[in-house]
């Protein structure tokens, strides 16, 4: 399996939860120390560690050490391999439409040439 394919992977496995999504969607709008990140949940500290673990090792986020707290941000490039896979499905989409697009002006074309 090639690099990028896991990578798209990991990525598409991390944001496969809906835990992890809203972390993300926290992050957006700027850093948050775990705690911060933890508090609109009922759930475990352990298992929000767990969460941003699976963030980071997926390259979504970084944390950093500013004493005893660890502050995490959004990497940058985070979503390079999931934007390159949209990417390319979107230019096939679009060659699909322009594809069909042409076939049904083709058809228009001799409909009104053959009433």
């Amino acid at each position: 399996m090639q690099a990028s394919q896991r990578e798209l992977d990991t990525t598409l496995a991390a944001l496969a939860d809906p835990t992890r999504r809203a972390m993300l969607a926290r992050l957006a709008s700027g850093e948050a120390t775990v705690n911060e990140l933890a508090a609109p949940f009922a759930i475990s500290q352990p298992a929000i560690s767990r969460h941003v673990k699976v963030l980071v090792e997926a390259g979504l986020i970084v944390q950093r050490v500013d004493g005893t707290r660890r502050p995490c941000r959004l990497a940058p490039g985070g979503l390079d391999a999931l934007d390159a896979y949209l990417a390319m499905l979107r230019n096939a989409l679009e060659h699909n439409y322009r594809r069909l697009d042409r076939l049904l002006a083709a058809q228009r074309d001799r409909k009104d040439r053959d009433p």
